[in-house]
């Protein structure tokens, strides 16, 4: 759980809670989408010389100073580590890991492209790269090829990655490629996903899901939806609501929901073996339900051609009041209602904000995480020595100090936040939004290991954290996880073109749920990609998984 409140003394310890999820991969939908590639470079410069001492006291290495060159995923169109304080900031970070860095932003929606183009040509590979969702496809592809370093040789080093060395045998097993380990993963807990709704639509409407004495299910949820798009929630007289939040380009929302009807996370056990979910009598029923959302209006309109940069919008400008997806989207949202600058009041009292509940899973079951959600790779071609390869783990280990998840999260102390008397940390951004870019971005660069989440939660923003907390935890015992994905990594079938198929089927979903497609166009086409090569991914998921019993 998470603190109440964080003391100076918590923070040098080092505490962490646990953690958060691994997240389903964006898709490009039939209905429409579109995607934009950008890419700036972070440079820093030198502060002052009692910091450097300060920082070089806080950590010592054992290998000479490297420049480590690295593409990180940039979700900020370019404002990433910018504004006043950001070279401090950078130069701070450089000097306690004890190596410069030298950081390419690569757009989110770029970056398989741009990951592409970088291993088409290994002697300038970034020495560390970051990559979005899980291992698959080209990735595998580029390992079987000897494109990254075989991490196992050196993560498990306790003495030298203190923090790296307590990673999950079982997520680490996740990233392996014939036995050996390619990235470091970005570590999530498996009870990240879920469903959060507008408290005071709901108390108003009297339409509050069931507390904690009874489950919802898929039709209480639909009851939601309807009163929230109909029942005129913000009491304005316009028909200008609606139930859920969705976008066109990553369609995490439909699988957390599919999971409700029983249907698995990507692939479920049936009869024995392993199938993808598509094949399952329950994933017919959950489109159903998800058509029936979309033909009654109940999910924004246009959702389909709606970008990933509006995620959240909807619900925070008072459009939507559901928000399936992450517990801490919905955490999010609710501080977003709470902010000084755009304070949302209750539809209820006025004199109060609006508030989101943080809800989790339906019918008894939320879509798992693969216990990670990215992760970043060591190219071979460029760290191509001992001293290298231990350069880039020493700075990704060290960034998972104390010191430096307040830098990267929170930024400077005395500039971006203080210890209040009770030796608390307080934000000191909320009313200079401006100030907080300086540190944006920086995120990028933890893996978030031994655990998932800093304890570095400030004194306004705790009630939020631990709802967050609570969620995840109660989520764990209804997670669905993924039984393939240890097996898909190592199919070299699945390694071809699975990720293409995959989202092939996706694609055929949102036609169906969007009246494109019949229902007997929408099967056929499913059964058309066993043809395609996803009958031959079977074969080789099964011949691992019936080896493993």
């Amino acid at each position: 759980m998470f603190l109440k409140s964080i003391t100076r003394r918590d923070f040098m310890k080092g505490m962490m809670v646990g953690g958060v999820a691994a997240a389903s991969a964006g898709v490009l939908t039939a209905c429409g989408s579109s995607s934009s590639s950008s890419s700036s470079e972070s440079s820093s410069s030198e502060s002052s010389s009692s910091e450097e001492s300060s920082s070089s006291e806080a950590t010592e290495t054992t290998v000479e100073r490297q420049t480590i060159t690295w593409s990180v995923i940039d979700g900020n169109a370019g404002n990433n580590n910018v504004g006043d304080y950001a070279e401090e900031i950078m130069q701070t970070i450089e000097d306690y890991v004890g190596h410069d860095l030298e950081l390419t932003w690569v757009a989110n929606d770029a970056l398989t492209e741009k990951n592409s183009l970088y291993m088409a040509t290994p002697k300038t590979m970034p020495m560390i790269m970051s990559w979005s969702g899980t291992v698959t496809g080209d990735v595998v592809s580029a390992a079987q090829n000897g494109a990254f370093v075989d991490l196992n040789d050196y993560v498990w080093d306790s003495e030298k990655y203190p923090n790296l060395s307590q990673m999950s045998k079982d997520v680490a097993s996740n990233l392996e490629v014939n036995g050996s380990l390619i990235a470091v993963p970005r570590s999530r807990v498996l009870g990240r996903f879920g469903l959060s709704y507008r408290q005071d639509w709901a108390e108003k409407l009297g339409v509050e899901l069931p507390g904690e004495t009874a489950e919802a299910t898929p039709d209480d949820v639909y009851d939601l939806l309807y009163a929230f798009t109909y029942g005129d929630p913000d009491g304005d007289g316009s028909d200008d609501t609606y139930g859920m939040e969705m976008i066109g380009d990553y369609t995490g929302s439909f699988d957390i929901i599919q999971t409700w009807f029983g249907c698995g996370n990507g692939w479920a056990e049936v009869d024995g073996q392993l199938v993808p979910v598509w094949m399952q009598d329950e994933y017919f029923e959950a489109v159903e339900y998800l058509k029936k959302l979309n033909d009654d209006g109940v999910i924004v309109p246009g959702w389909y051609e709606r970008q990933s940069d509006s995620w959240e919008n909807a619900c925070k400008t008072g459009e939507a009041g559901v928000f399936i997806d992450t517990m801490d989207g919905g955490k999010r949202i609710w501080q977003y209602f709470e902010a000084g600058e755009t304070r949302t009041p209750s539809v209820i009292d006025d004199s109060v904000a609006a508030t989101m509940t943080l809800y989790g899973a339906v019918n008894g079951h939320t879509l798992a995480t693969a216990g990670y959600n990215g992760y970043f790779t060591l190219s071979a071609t460029t760290c191509d020595t001992e001293e290298k390869i231990e350069a880039c783990l020493t700075v990704l280990d060290k960034l998972n100090d104390p010191d430096m998840l307040i830098l990267t999260q929170y930024g400077l102390e005395g500039i971006n936040w203080e210890y209040n008397d009770a030796g608390e940390l307080v934000d000191l951004d909320t009313e200079d939004s401006a100030l907080g870019g300086n540190y944006t971005g920086l995120n990028q660069l933890l893996c978030y290991l031994p655990s998932t989440e800093a304890t570095t939660v400030d004194v306004e923003t705790d009630k939020y954290s631990a709802a967050q907390t609570e969620a995840y935890n109660r989520n764990l015992d209804y997670a669905v996880v993924n039984p393939a994905l240890s097996y898909t990594v190592n199919s070299s079938a699945y390694s071809e073109n699975g990720a293409t198929l995959d989202s092939e089927a996706t694609t055929l979903r949102t036609q169906y749920i969007c009246g494109e497609l019949t229902l007997d166009e929408f099967k056929s086409s499913l059964d058309n990609l066993l043809t395609k090569g996803y009958q031959d991914i079977i074969d080789e998921v099964n011949d691992q998984y019936l080896a493993n019993q």
